[in-house]
């Protein structure tokens, strides 16, 4: 797992990679994802490590459907059961951990120390196009947040030299997230997400921003569905504390 440190860390946030769980290949072997095809009692070890290597009561973690939409939720408690049909998390409540399951799109941590007040986003080609991450910080700013106190988090993710898409496709993400049109390093269109959010971020008023670089369909220790087809899922943690 890797975590970005924040000193007297009001706010934790977290990503893990594909190592250390139970889990037998394809999704070998920390896999988060219960939708997957992996056996749920090796998901459920998983998540039984990953709430102790942080510290974490497993029911204080709140997992998410994510169906590649613009559907953010507010939470304010444990739930019995990933929320359905959402694609981000929004909490004010200390101690509870948003997570969000990626294998190339991008993870977004996003918090408010001084409003208290977190978000996990998923943003896929599809969700960003639409306008999760806006439709979050949005809704932070609802409960509180302001966009200059807010800091952003991205995680590991396709990379613009690695993602290739059709270029009608690229030109309409383009036109919802301008700057994520890039080259890939075949030479062909392609899009980078993170980028395109760091743009939107700043546009938003958000100045504090962190993106890792690592690219998940090059970086073996991190699972990618464009890579691999059949595989796990990675998570990204955050939470007030």
């Amino acid at each position: 797992m890797a975590e970005i440190d924040l000193g007297t860390r009001p706010v934790r946030k977290v990503f893990t990679t594909r190592k250390g769980g139970v889990s037998k290949e394809p999704y070998g072997s920390f896999n988060l994802g219960d939708h997957v095809g992996d056996e749920p009692a090796a998901v459920n070890a998983n998540r039984l490590r990953l709430a102790k290597a942080v510290g974490l009561d497993p029911d204080r973690i709140v997992w998410m459907e994510q169906v590649h939409s613009n559907t953010v939720t507010v939470v304010d408690g444990p739930q019995q059961s990933p929320v359905e049909v959402t694609d981000a998390l929004v909490t004010t409540e200390k101690g509870l951990a948003l997570a969000v399951l990626v294998a190339d799109c991008v993870p977004v941590l996003l918090s408010d120390t001084e409003a208290g007040v977190v978000a996990a986003v998923h943003a896929g080609r599809l969700g960003a196009r639409n306008g999760i991450v806006a439709k979050t910080v949005e809704t932070m700013v609802g409960l509180g947040a302001t966009p200059a106190n807010i800091h952003a988090l991205l995680g590991p993710a396709a990379s613009g030299k690695n993602y290739e898409v059709p270029a009608e496709m690229a030109a309409d993400v383009e036109r919802h997230l301008p700057g994520s049109t890039t080259t890939t390093a075949k030479g062909t269109t392609g899009v980078d997400i993170r980028v395109g959010l760091v743009r939107q971020l700043l546009s938003l008023g958000v100045r504090s921003i962190d993106a890792d670089p690592r690219c998940t369909i090059e970086d073996k220790d991190l699972f990618s569905y464009r890579r691999e087809g059949v595989t796990g899922r990675q998570a990204g943690l955050v939470w007030l504390q």
